[in-house]
């Protein structure tokens, strides 16, 4: 289950017109996804290399500008038993520090299994080991953003129960 960190407000619901972009955040890469403006489908976008954090959050600001996103989706890789190891505390952190950065409302995502089902779903369609090491970051990203939208297809007008940074000042 999702976690909510801000539970004394529940953020706007994402301007219609606004995109929205997915990160998959790996050590060495990061798979990226984009919704279209009716957040109905979700598209993958080039991975990126990681570089530093500088860079990184250089790079996602300049995504947001160039796509009109006005909303991340951080994939939150919470374990399976529902702790938070190491790598999801650092997912907390790079989103506390992107929202800061970027001025963008920044959303964690829970990401279980999202890689290993793009594993399977390249797989199924034939695709090889070699080139599934290429793509598996943009379909996890991909496959998260689809997880993203449909979840706030079917929770219209109910709020959310998932992690928000939102940078706004007072809120």
């Amino acid at each position: 289950v999702p976690m909510e960190l801000n539970a004394n407000s529940m953020p706007a619901p994402v301007p219609t017109r606004a995109r929205i972009l997915a990160i998959d955040l790996g050590e060495r890469r990061m798979g990226l996804a984009l919704s279209d403006p009716l957040h109905i489908t979700a598209q993958g976008l080039p991975t990126a290399e990681r570089r530093n954090k500088r860079e990184d959050m250089n790079f996602i600001k300049s995504l947001l500008k160039k796509h009109e996103a006005s909303v991340v989706v951080l994939g939150h890789p919470i374990n399976m038993d529902g702790s938070h190891g190491p790598r999801a505390e650092h997912a907390e952190r790079f989103a506390a520090s992107l929202a800061k950065h970027t001025g963008a409302r920044v959303e964690l995502w829970d990401e279980r299994l999202t890689s290993v089902e793009a594993n399977h779903l390249m797989r199924d369609a034939g695709v090889g080991h070699q080139q599934r090491g290429k793509n598996v970051d943009q379909m996890a990203a991909t496959l998260l953003l689809q997880n993203y939208l449909e979840s706030e297809r079917m929770k219209a007008g109910t709020g959310f129960d998932h992690a928000t940074f939102d940078p706004s000042p007072g809120e």
